[in-house]
């Protein structure tokens, strides 16, 4: 390989690289990191999993795409679920379907996340959770001393 093709390989794999890291950045900014409550129904799965099993209460992140949760069954993949999600400062129920797209064990027998993309999320849905994120990160940007959630919100609510 001569010396101008593989300076040009090199700047196309560093451009690739920064164009990742800049989609990586991107989805950061859009995903929110707190513990909601939620309920789950599997409204059909790939593998057979007793319903009254499935132990699910708590979402650990959330973007305007989906969600990850965790509980005590490993969820297989392309699992379709109904989510009852509660975030956690506005106090309502937001119904929504979703898949499983992944799954992972953190604790053999006891403690699995799976990753959960919304389908079919309607319009006002999507926005809440937009502007629930947008809110809650505009909190944080202006929050550096730790003034409590609830001061904040009682301040500055979300645009209904």
């Amino acid at each position: 390989m001569d010396r101008k093709t593989r300076e040009f390989l090199l700047r196309e794999s560093e451009k690739k690289s920064r164009e990742d890291l800049a989609a990586e950045a991107l989805r950061k900014k859009q995903r929110l990191t707190e513990e909601d409550d939620i309920k789950i129904s599997v409204l059909s799965v790939v593998e057979n999993i007793p319903q009254e099993k499935i132990d699910y209460r708590y979402s650990k992140d959330i973007s305007a795409s989906g969600l990850r949760i965790q509980g005590n069954v490993l969820l297989p993949l392309g699992t379709l679920l109904n989510i009852d999600l509660t975030l956690r400062n506005l106090q309502e129920t937001l119904s929504l379907q979703g898949k499983v797209q992944w799954n992972k064990t953190i604790i053999e027998n006891e403690i699995y996340e799976a990753g959960v993309e919304f389908t079919d999320v309607p319009e006002e849905v999507a926005k809440k959770i937009e502007d629930y994120i947008v809110w809650k990160q505009e909190y944080k940007k202006l929050n550096p001393v730790g003034l409590p959630f609830w001061i904040y919100a009682k301040f500055n609510k979300p645009n209904p």
